[in-house]
């Protein structure tokens, strides 16, 4: 277990734990030779013995140190310590994509264009080198203060197969952004990541998934066959032009996509041009509906395949019609009675295969039974009564609508006219997925948010005044109250807020600490403070801070104006000469005299 304090490869000292995941946890740590904040990412102890999970913690270090891009996260060393597996990468401090649409609900077109073109511009750099991501969604999305976007988790995102759709606590977070052609089973291409960005644009102007559901099997089916729904009507500020880009890059069928990243590029530059804003909806070339579930092929589609196989298998024959005349005329070879019979047998199995058996065994159609609410044995004895097989593989539904451990529903559903011996797919109720809320009050905001966003909530971190601020320093990462109390339970997609100390930073006294003129402008930019310097003769050394306008301990506030006053040498004054008087000048006292004799 990774601890604060700990130095990774004597090197990487760990500040505080800031993400968990399914794979690994990441941590703030400090580069003690570089001396600079770095993350770090660390892979989970319980998987670092199973050679699976490493291999896979490897192939992102090695995918993601191919690429040297603005728009997407370096990685910096990687390694191996005391059976940790590592990776340093560059620290970013700002907040998810994800954590940006809970904040403010929906972004803007122009802010959602700008995100995009950065993200694609990334990707692009990253499809050039051969990577596909696999796993695009917000919260793998940082915003940094500035604006900047970039991308995080290269390589880690397995390609989905359908059976991964059934464990629903393992994809739930990524099942929102998955391609048609992943949830069928058909592996990722630079499309797969296309249609990721699509979902995720339509998320950023509507401030909701396109496709929502109780299950990730049911968002997945939604991702097969539902249309993609209209953002202008989800948000009426969006031009057509805009929808155009979300519909195309989320076309069903991978051909009706975007080409490649580049192609949307350029088609997010010129969006907003007035050129483009009659533009009319999309249509698209090739059918939509490519993506249907593989297990219920047409009958009719499938003989067509056995017959394509069958014609690569045997040579090209052609059968001549005989009448009865010329084959009472001409005597049929040993080798023609052979090619005759085995035609007619292939005929026949063709004919058993996709008319005769299908008959016996389908027979009429029935009624499915709602089995719902009931036992797994007595629904399982009640559908082979009515004629039905029951799937031996069972499947979990979360509900609240039925006891936990009853079944919930069933597949085809109850009420549907099916043939008869078709297999049907039992659901039991696994409850409703919630969330138990425990006493969070002096943890570490940082751990308890990565926790309940895995478990599927919305977690807000909002800053509270306290009263006796001295207690609170140094723990401005302490939780200090909470919305939802304990032991109350929430569901997937509430909201809860953590609260920290309001701890907003305060004036130094510049002048008993000594800052230098320099120190205090840096300071002050830092700040974001307006700073106003003064000079003012003093008997103190040049440069010596003498005055502040704002006092020791108050608090700082952005775009606040503060003046200081600096010591400059006094000016030296000139001495004027002296007057003489009476003392230094016998003359005029002289004259005095002789005046005052004269008047008497």
């Amino acid at each position: 277990m990774i601890v604060k304090g700990q130095k990774i490869n004597d090197r990487y000292e760990i500040r505080k734990l800031i993400g968990e995941g399914g794979m690994a946890n990441v941590y703030l740590g400090y580069d003690t030779i570089l001396e600079r904040d770095v993350a770090v990412k660390v892979l989970r102890g319980d998987l670092a013995d199973d050679e699976k999970f490493v291999r896979r913690f490897r192939r992102e270090a090695q995918s993601a140190s191919l690429l040297n891009h603005p728009n997407i996260v370096q990685i910096y060393d990687v390694g191996e310590d005391d059976g940790n597996f590592y990776i340093v990468m560059e620290y970013i401090n700002g907040m998810t994509l994800k954590q940006l649409i809970k904040k403010r609900g929906k972004l803007s077109v122009p802010e959602t264009v700008d995100i995009m073109s950065q993200l694609t511009d990334g990707l692009a750099h990253a499809h050039d080198s051969y990577i596909i991501h696999r796993d695009i969604k917000p919260q793998n999305i940082m915003i940094l203060d500035d604006g900047m976007v970039k991308i995080t988790d290269f390589g880690i995102a397995m390609a989905i197969n359908a059976s991964d759709l059934t464990q629903t606590n393992s994809v739930m977070g990524s099942v929102h952004y998955l391609p048609p052609e992943q949830a069928s089973g058909k592996g990722s291409t630079i499309k797969s990541d296309i249609y990721s960005l699509g979902i995720m644009m339509y998320e950023m102007l509507a401030g909701v998934m396109p496709f929502r559901g109780e299950t990730a099997v049911e968002i997945a089916m939604k991702h097969l066959k539902n249309p993609m729904p209209s953002i202008i009507n989800a948000n009426s500020s969006v031009p057509q032009s805009v929808e155009n880009i979300i519909l195309r890059a989320t076309a069903k069928n991978p051909k009706n996509r975007y080409n490649n990243v580049r192609e949307l590029y350029d088609d997010l530059k010129t969006c907003q041009d007035k050129s483009r804003q009659d533009e009319k909806r999309i249509t698209f070339k090739y059918p939509e509906n490519e993506y249907d579930d593989e297990n219920t092929k047409v009958v009719s589609n499938l003989k067509d395949e056995i017959k394509e196989k069958e014609k690569e298998k045997e040579p090209d024959l052609e059968i001549k019609e005989i009448d009865d005349d010329e084959y009472k005329d001409k005597k049929l070879s040993k080798f023609t009675k052979i090619l005759i019979a085995l035609v007619s047998v292939m005929v026949f199995a063709l004919f058993a295969v996709f008319i005769i058996i299908p008959s016996i065994s389908t027979g009429r159609e029935l009624t499915v039974p709602d089995v719902s609410g009931e036992k797994v044995a007595a629904a399982r004895e009640k559908l082979e009564k009515a004629g039905f097989k029951v799937n031996a593989t069972m499947k979990q539904d979360y509900t609240d609508e039925v006891d936990k451990g009853l079944i919930s529903k069933t597949k085809p559903k109850a009420g549907s006219k099916v043939k008869k011996g078709a297999v049907i797919t039992l659901y039991k109720s696994a409850g409703s997925e919630k969330v138990k809320i425990e006493d969070y009050v002096g943890q570490d905001v940082n751990k308890i948010q990565a926790k309940l966003e895995v478990a599927g909530l919305n977690v807000l971190v909002e800053p509270k005044d306290v009263e006796n601020r001295k207690e609170y320093e140094g723990k401005e990462d302490i939780i200090i109250d909470q919305s939802a109390k304990k032991g109350s339970t929430l569901v997937e997609g509430d909201t809860i807020t953590l609260y920290v100390p309001n701890l907003p930073k305060q004036y130094p006294s510049f002048i008993k600490e000594g800052y230098s003129l320099k120190q205090v402008q840096t300071w002050c930019k830092e700040n974001k403070i307006r700073l106003t310097v003064e000079e003012e003769e003093s008997d103190m050394t040049p440069g010596t801070i003498i005055n502040q306008s704002r006092p020791e301990g108050s608090d700082v506030v952005e775009g606040a104006d503060l003046t200081i006053k600096v010591a400059k040498k006094k000016e030296q004054v000139p001495e004027t000469p002296t007057t003489p008087d009476t003392e230094t000048n016998p003359t005029n006292n002289q004259d005095t005299n002789n005046t005052g004799e004269n008047n008497n």
